[in-house]
C-alpha cells in the first residue's frame, strides 16, 4: 500500500500459510490423522473406479483423449493413458462421477477429487515419489483448502451461485502436487497464486449438466498447472489471498467480508483432515439430513405412500438454495442427487439413497413424481444460526387422516458428529469395487492405500488402479445412467 493510502499494508497470510505447509512433515501429523486422510484416499479411489465406468465419464473420457491423445499420466479404471493435465482433470471427474466422494460440511469442497489426481498426474515427472510423500501432499492439500473456504465463509458461496469446491480447491491441489514437486516455501506461494488465479465454478451446473462432475476436475487441473509451473520458476501472483486489489478473497468475497485470518488459524493444531467426511448417500451432502431424517420416521414406522397428502421440507439457507429448487421432468441424474424433494420422495418409497435410486427409470417413475408434486421446500432463517456439521433440516408428513408426522436432524450420517468410521470406509470401499475389478486387485488397493508409507515408489499404486473396471460393472446399479 502507498504511504497515503491510510490503510496498514495487510498480514502475509499467503507467505504464512505457504511457509507451514512447505515445513510441516508427517512427524507432525497425528497419527490419527495420518491414519483418517489414508482412509480418506481409498474412499476417493473406490469413487473413482466406479466413476470410471459412467456414461458421462467415457464420454469426457473419449473427448480429450482424442484431442490431447495418450500421455504418461494414468487414467483410474480406463486401461489407458493421457496428458498428465488432461488425467488430472478426468481422474477427478471420475472420483465426483456419481455424488459419493468426501466433503467438507463448513467449507464445502471434495478434497480427495483436488489432491489425488493432481498428485497421480504429477508422479511421473516429479522428484518426490515414495508413498509417505503421496500421504504427505494430501494431508498438506486437505488442510489448505478447507482453510481457504472458511475464508470465504465456506457455504456462503454456495448460496451466491458459485461451486464453491473449485473456487476454492485449486490451492488444495496446489499444495499436494507442490509436495510432490518439492517445493519451498517461495515455490508454494507461487504456485498459489497460479492456481488462484484460475479459480472457477458455476452452481448453475447442478441442475443437469455433465459439466458438474468435472468442475472440482478443474480446480485439480489448476493446482497441477501452478505446481509444475512453478517448480520452472514461473512466478504467480504473491500475497494473493490478501492481496486488497485483485486478490483472492477481495474479489470472490467482495461485499462479504471476507477473513483472512481464517487461511492460517490454528495450523498444526486444528486440523482439517479430521472435518472431513465420507458420504454414506449418492447425493450432495445438503440433503443427507433430508435422507437421514426421511429414514428415521421409516424406522419408527412404516409410511404408506398414498396416505401421504403433503410433505414440508425446511432447510437451512446454504442447503436451500443448493437443494431446494423445483424439480420438474424430465430430470437427469445429477439434478435428482442435488433437489431436496426428489431425495425424501424416492427415499420414503426406497428407504434408502444410493445408486439405484438415481438410475434413469427410478428417477422417472410415477410414485416418485407423485409424492415429489406433494412436497414443498423452504428456507427457516432459524437454521441458519444452528449450521455446525452440515445441514439442518426438518421433515413433515401431513397425512389424508389429518394426522402429522416430524423428524428434525441436524447431524446428518458421515458428518462431523456422527461420521463414518474407518471400519465403515473400508466397508463402503469393498462395496463400490466388488462388482468393477477382482479380488485380489482390490485387497492390493486396499493394502497398499493403508500401509502407503511403506512403499518407495508411490508409482506402484498407479500400476494397481489404472487397468480398466470390468465392463459387466454396468449391468448392475449404474446401467443405464445418462
Amino acid at each position: 500500500m502507498s504511504e497515503n493510502s491510510g490503510v496498514d499494508a495487510p498480514a502475509p497470510v499467503t507467505a504464512r500459510l505457504a511457509s507451514w505447509v512447505a515445513g510441516v512433515s508427517l512427524a507432525d501429523v497425528p497419527e490419527e490423522v495420518r491414519t483418517r486422510a489414508k482412509h480418506l484416499l481409498l474412499d476417493g479411489i473406490g469413487c473413482g473406479l466406479l466413476g470410471a465406468g459412467l456414461p458421462w465419464s467415457r464420454s469426457a473420457t473419449a473427448a480429450l483423449t482424442a484431442l490431447e491423445g495418450d500421455g504418461s499420466a494414468a487414467l483410474i479404471g480406463i486401461g489407458r493413458s493421457a496428458s498428465p493435465s488432461a488425467a488430472a482433470l478426468l481422474n477427478s471427474s471420475y472420483i465426483q462421477g456419481f455424488e459419493l466422494d468426501d466433503y467438507h460440511p463448513e467449507a464445502p469442497l471434495h478434497s480427495v477429487s483436488l489432491v489425488l489426481p493432481a498428485m497421480l498426474a504429477a508422479l511421473p515427472s516429479a522428484s518426490r515419489r515414495s508413498g509417505a510423500d503421496l500421504l504427505l501432499g494430501a494431508v498438506r492439500g486437505f488442510e489448505v483448502g478447507p482453510r481457504v473456504g472458511r475464508a470465504l465463509h465456506g457455504a456462503q458461496m454456495l448460496t451466491r451461485g458459485w461451486h464453491s469446491g473449485p473456487v476454492f480447491g485449486g490451492p488444495a491441489a496446489a499444495a499436494a502436487a507442490g509436495t510432490l514437486y518439492d517445493l519451498d516455501a517461495g515455490g508454494l506461494e507461487d504456485a498459489f497464486g497460479i492456481a488462484a488465479t484460475q479459480a472457477c465454478g458455476l452452481m448453475a451446473a447442478q441442475f443437469g449438466a455433465m459439466v458438474k462432475r468435472m468442475q472440482h476436475g478443474f480446480a485439480a487441473r489448476n493446482g497441477l498447472l501452478a505446481a509444475a509451473l512453478a517448480a520452472g520458476g514461473y512466478s504467480g501472483i504473491k500475497q494473493v489471498f490478501e492481496a486488497p486489489y485483485g486478490g483472492f478473497l477481495a474479489t470472490f468475497g467482495e461485499g462479504h467480508d471476507p477473513d483472512a485470518s481464517q487461511i492460517d488459524a490454528e495450523l498444526g493444531e486444528r486440523w482439517e483432515t479430521r472435518q472431513i467426511a465420507v458420504k454414506p448417500y449418492a447425493a450432495m451432502a445438503g440433503l443427507h439430513a433430508a435422507i437421514d431424517a426421511t429414514r428415521e420416521l421409516l424406522a419408527q414406522a412404516p409410511v404408506d405412500p398414498g396416505q401421504v397428502d403433503a410433505i414440508e421440507i425446511s432447510m437451512s439457507e446454504a442447503a436451500f438454495h443448493h437443494g431446494g429448487w423445483h424439480a420438474q421432468r424430465p430430470l437427469t441424474a445429477v439434478g435428482a442427487q442435488m433437489n431436496a424433494a426428489y431425495a425424501v420422495a424416492v427415499t420414503l418409497l426406497d428407504g434408502t439413497a444410493l445408486a439405484a435410486q438415481f438410475a434413469p427409470e427410478r428417477i422417472d417413475a410415477d410414485d416418485v413424481w407423485e409424492l415429489i408434486e406433494r412436497t414443498t421446500v423452504r428456507h427457516e432463517p432459524g437454521f441458519d444460526q444452528r449450521y455446525e456439521d452440515g445441514y439442518n433440516t426438518r421433515l413433515r408428513l401431513l397425512f389424508t387422516d389429518g394426522s402429522e408426522r416430524e423428524s428434525f436432524v441436524d447431524h446428518p450420517r458421515g458428518g462431523i458428529v456422527r461420521p463414518l468410521t474407518n471400519v465403515d470406509v473400508v466397508e463402503k470401499f469393498r462395496a463400490l469395487v466388488a462388482p468393477l475389478i477382482d479380488a485380489p486387485r482390490a485387497a492390493a488397493i486396499e493394502r497398499t492405500v493403508l500401509e502407503l508409507e511403506r512403499f518407495d515408489d508411490a508409482r506402484h499404486l498407479i500400476g494397481l488402479l489404472a487397468p480398466a473396471v470390468h465392463e459387466s460393472s454396468q449391468s448392475t446399479e449404474t446401467k443405464g445412467l445418462t
